[in-house]
């Protein structure tokens, strides 16, 4: 028995769900393919997804380039998860791992182009491909990243609605990421705009269904 539902459950749950084979690799590629995406954004140099712009602002005041920032960035957010009670899952810990050293070596890899038009390319290549990759990686049902995970846990104690979260954590971000002189631009407003829609649209076909004893598993722990 399956279900078609985006599960929550544990790292154990999630193991145990059944199809490893196609979720792991789903997961991996998902990461890759996300850091890709931000590696294309800051090279279309247009403007860069709200917690991006917070990424580029602390590489400029770290000697960190910013797929290292990422990864701290993302230790930091897991450590306010501690407080707030969240609990970590497999793909929690690969997010943090993955998405840093991708960005990285799609920077190394692309030179930043002079003509707009490809700018232009570039930065809607990253918000089409973050889109599709953030479905992939979520498909695969091994959890929420750090900072989906900060923000469906905040929404959770304090009761207020995700949206009224995710929009007070994006802002937030932005405010501090371009007072450190992070990178803000009409690529950010197409990323806040967009990226909603790009990842739903494509969540269905990459959702892995996972089998009903894992849900079971999740309601006893």
């Amino acid at each position: 028995m399956t279900t078609l539902v985006l599960a929550d459950l544990g790292p154990l749950a999630q193991l145990r769900a059944g199809r490893l084979t196609r979720r792991i690799p789903q997961l991996l590629l998902g990461l890759v393919l996300y850091g890709v995406s931000l590696g294309l954004m800051v090279r279309g140099g247009l403007g860069l997804a709200p917690w991006d712009v917070l990424h580029s602002g602390v590489a400029r005041h770290l000697r960190l380039t910013l797929g290292e920032t990422v990864m701290v960035i993302s230790v930091v957010v897991l450590i306010a998860w501690i407080p707030l009670r969240e609990r970590p899952g497999v793909g929690t810990v690969a997010n943090a791992l993955l998405i840093g050293p991708s960005a990285d070596a799609t920077l190394a890899l692309l030179h930043q182009p002079t003509s707009l038009p490809v700018r232009v390319a570039f930065t809607a290549v990253g918000i089409a491909l973050c889109g599709f990759a953030t479905a992939f990686y979520i498909g695969a049902q091994f959890g929420r990243g750090p900072r989906d995970g900060l923000m469906t846990a905040l929404a959770r104690r304090t009761g207020w609605s995700l949206r009224v979260v995710r929009t007070g954590l994006e802002l937030s971000v932005i405010v501090v990421g371009l007072a450190l002189g992070g990178s803000l631009g009409l690529g950010t407003i197409a990323f806040a705009v967009l990226i909603g829609p790009l990842a739903q649209h494509w969540l269905p076909a990459c959702m892995v269904p996972v089998q009903a004893r894992a849900m079971a598993s999740r309601a006893s722990r």
